[in-house]
């Protein structure tokens, strides 16, 4: 019986589109946008992360895609370890008010996570499948996006009852 091939992993990261293409999105999500008469660059993430809980939840979702395209394009399991940690801390720290919005312009987590790719090509370890850490990684991204959206709730409950309690505007 005849067993179905995988096409072969080009041997750099640029010969790849789709790996090309994770790179472009990660541009977007980090760096696309310059702030002008400065070298101080910015993406959609930090911009995204000024919406309470929805922006947090729509950029982890774009970076766990990112990272699911590169593990199945062979980023090894140490790798993608290390790009989930990226990932979540960029997550965490970005869900906390102020501060998260600040780490967000600085901390670029899908470009370093593009290098760490780019390295493993470069070292030529770039053969990996990963099916189980994909399972894994997926079950890890469901948790955090499951905190964040009850932090956002319990958030939202506690300012709903503050302004319950002490009312802005008395009549």
């Amino acid at each position: 019986m005849l067993q179905p091939t995988r096409p072969p992993v080009p041997a750099t990261f640029d010969a790849d589109e789709r790996l090309r293409w994770v790179e472009r999105i990660a541009r977007l999500m980090d760096s696309q946008f310059q702030l002008p008469g400065t070298r101080f660059r910015f993406g959609l993430d930090p911009l995204l992360g000024l919406l309470p809980v929805v922006g947090d939840l729509s950029t982890l979702a774009v970076s766990g895609a990112l990272l699911l395209t590169m593990l199945r394009h062979g980023a090894s399991g140490a790798v993608v370890v290390r790009m989930a940690f990226n990932i979540l801390l960029d997550t965490i720290i970005g869900a906390i008010p102020i501060l998260g919005n600040l780490f967000d312009f600085a901390y670029k987590s899908n470009e370093r996570n593009v290098a760490l790719l780019r390295r493993h090509y470069a070292e030529g370890r770039h053969t990996g499948s990963g099916k189980g850490l994909v399972a894994l990684l997926l079950l890890g991204f469901l948790v955090v996006f499951g905190l964040v959206a009850w932090g956002g709730v319990v958030l939202l409950r506690w300012v709903w009852n503050y302004l319950d309690a002490n009312p802005v505007f008395s009549t």
